[in-house]
């Protein structure tokens, strides 16, 4: 299904920084089957990657400039109505300010934050790009994921902070936040425990794939690593959590029909 519109809080991009842009690039590529059309930058490439020619995603390399000993990471983008209200609004729920505002040429503005845990997560005012063109697709986001520690202040956070409402079902013995925009599901909230260890709170996001146990499978033979196996969610489908061989973090499921 095509897009062409996104509302306030709806994820609307996804975006990969990446310690090695040409080796990320062959790697997703072969895993999704994504197309890449480079983009030239001052410092380097940033690369729209599609499917029909259709924009799903995107991966640049992280640049000297940025810092120093920056993993790679996915951001995820939440679509808003006006980034600088935006702004005031993420601040003044407890949000930090870490780039912008600034206008993306012509395709839109963004701003990118950290909230109470440092979960990262960038917000976009669209422009002449809305964001991801296709959804309900295989290999596009079909969901995002907030793992931290303080659910009730990230839920305040976030509700305050983006406008989401929320709903609290029961999963296999413990309790699950969705994050719904216009009455609709569009991610949800898990609580990391000390299983967890020292893994910092994040923003996870799930790629929807015609097999899970195959694409984790090729996951592993591209030189990536899954760190969760696939997996049954009651009433939901089996997922897996894997990693680039960058080390970037993403979650892959197959959906029950």
């Amino acid at each position: 299904m095509k897009v062409s519109q996104y509302f306030q809080g709806q994820p609307c991009w996804v975006e990969l920084a990446s310690t090695d842009w040409a080796a990320a690039k062959g790697f997703y590529q072969a895993l999704f089957g994504w197309q890449a059309f480079d983009l030239s930058m001052p410092d380097g490439h940033y690369t729209m990657l599609q499917i029909d020619n259709e924009d799903v995603a995107a991966l640049y390399q992280i640049s000297a400039s940025m810092g120093e000993n920056i993993p790679t990471h996915w951001t995820v983008y939440f679509a808003v109505d006006d980034v600088d209200s935006s702004i005031n609004d993420i601040t003044a729920a407890g949000g930090q300010l870490l780039i912008g505002p600034h206008n993306v040429g012509d395709a839109g503005r963004m701003a990118l934050f950290a909230d109470q845990e440092g979960s990262r997560f960038a917000i976009w005012q669209a422009i002449n790009h809305t964001g991801i063109k296709l959804a309900q697709v295989d290999n596009t986001l079909c969901w995002v994921e907030l793992a931290c520690r303080n659910i009730q202040q990230s839920e305040a956070f976030y509700c305050q902070s983006l406008g989401f409402k929320t709903q609290h079902s029961d999963m296999d013995g413990f309790t699950y936040t969705e994050w719904l925009v216009k009455n609709q599901p569009i991610g949800g909230m898990i609580e990391m425990t000390e299983e967890w260890g020292e893994t910092p709170a994040h923003w996870m996001p799930y790629f929807m794939v015609a097999s899970c146990d195959e694409t984790a499978a090729k996951v592993a033979e591209l030189g990536g690593k899954v760190c969760v196996p696939p997996t049954n969610i009651e009433k939901v489908g089996r997922f897996a959590v894997v990693n680039d061989p960058q080390g970037g973090v993403f979650s892959i499921i197959t959906l029950q029909e």
